[in-house]
């Protein structure tokens, strides 16, 4: 794979980091998120609402990252190794929630929620593996 290949895979990666963003908007609804978070103390649900924020940020600013130095990061400088390295932690750390941690089953209650699970739990292990290639091949080719 050459470069410039790499780079669209990047691409495509900052992208899917803001349709992350869009299916995490809507699972509030889908989890019915205000009813659960209502008999929270005021401080407990402020707290998980800046939690909330703070992921949407740091979606961003990954997606963002990815998607416009997508070519720096495939010509694997030091510094876009580094970010990949970090993004390898994160979404493996996701990957291990997403297994392990995470009991959705009880929300999965359409098949549209259960098919967007599914392709969110692929967009998850794309991420992972073009982060791990970019880092393994970046500026070897």
């Amino acid at each position: 794979m050459n470069t410039s290949t790499l780079a669209t895979f990047l691409r495509i990666a900052g992208l899917l980091h803001i349709v992350l963003i869009c299916a995490g908007a809507s699972m509030p609804k889908a989890v019915q998120l205000r009813t659960h978070l209502a008999t929270l103390p005021q401080f407990i649900r402020r707290l998980f609402t800046v939690y909330y924020c703070f992921i949407g940020l740091v979606l961003t600013g990954f997606g963002s990252l990815t998607f416009f130095f997508a070519r720096e990061i495939a010509a694997g400088e030091p510094l876009a190794r580094a970010l990949c390295v970090l993004l390898i932690a994160f979404w493996s750390l996701r990957v291990i929630a997403m297994a392990f941690i995470f009991d959705v089953c009880p929300y999965l209650t359409h098949w549209f929620y259960r098919l967007g699970y599914h392709a969110i739990n692929l967009v998850f292990i794309y991420l992972l593996a073009v982060y791990v290639f970019a880092a393994w091949k970046g500026g070897k080719f």
